[in-house]
């Protein structure tokens, strides 16, 4: 028992450090470009350019992640990490696209209503990356789902927004590189909050 429970430990930790280093190799320079720039509005049109790749590099993490195996003999996360980017490139870019509109749209008046509407179209965007990430559905469908499941699973909203929290506690002590060095943990835990909504779709809206 104890063997098996250190083999399938060791094997997730394994699926988490190719996945985080994927994920920096994909997201990481567009990032890196994102907070070399000064905080000034003239450059969030190159911000949210730089922040673009990060959308396919995350669908590719949470892809990865919810398909992994845990047979140490059957290791596959950067095959499974590549089929999920070039699965689910189209289909992220744009839930992910209209979230970084919508949030450097309103950053910039930074007003509270602007802050309430970047939240609530944070938790849309993370289960349209779900969703997009998972099944295949047109953009617009997965959009409207992303929405329809911020209602008709409370659970799984409420589980992002205490993600959302660790998220923005971990820039405000730490720093932002210490999020992004933690990407694979937050797309497992992600994946995991996801599981109500997953089955949802899988129940109501696929065949």
């Amino acid at each position: 028992m104890t063997a098996g429970v250190l083999s399938r430990s060791a094997a997730l930790v394994y699926h988490l450090l190719v996945v985080e280093l994927l994920f920096l190799v994909t997201a990481g320079p567009g990032l890196a470009v994102t907070w070399l720039l000064d905080p000034d509005v003239s450059n969030l049109p190159l911000a949210a350019l730089g922040m673009l790749p990060a959308g396919p590099a995350l669908s590719a993490a949470l892809y990865a992640l919810h398909h992994r195996q845990l047979d140490l003999d059957d290791l596959r996360p950067a095959a499974l990490f590549r089929r999920g980017y070039r699965l689910n490139l189209r289909g992220a870019l744009p839930i992910w696209g209209s979230w970084v509109l919508i949030t450097a749209f309103n950053l910039a008046g930074l007003s509270g209503a602007g802050a309430v509407v970047v939240l609530m179209a944070t938790l849309w965007m993370l289960n349209g990356l779900v969703i997009t990430s998972l099944f295949d559905f047109r953009a617009r469908d997965v959009a409207r789902l992303a929405a329809y499941t911020m209602i008709r699973t409370p659970s799984v909203t409420l589980a992002n927004l205490c993600l959302l929290v660790v998220a923005v506690g971990t820039v405000f002590y730490f720093s932002e590189i210490a999020l992004l060095l933690a990407g694979s943990v937050l797309m497992l835990a992600l994946s995991g909050n996801a599981r109500p909504l997953v089955a949802l779709v899988r129940t109501e809206f696929t065949r």
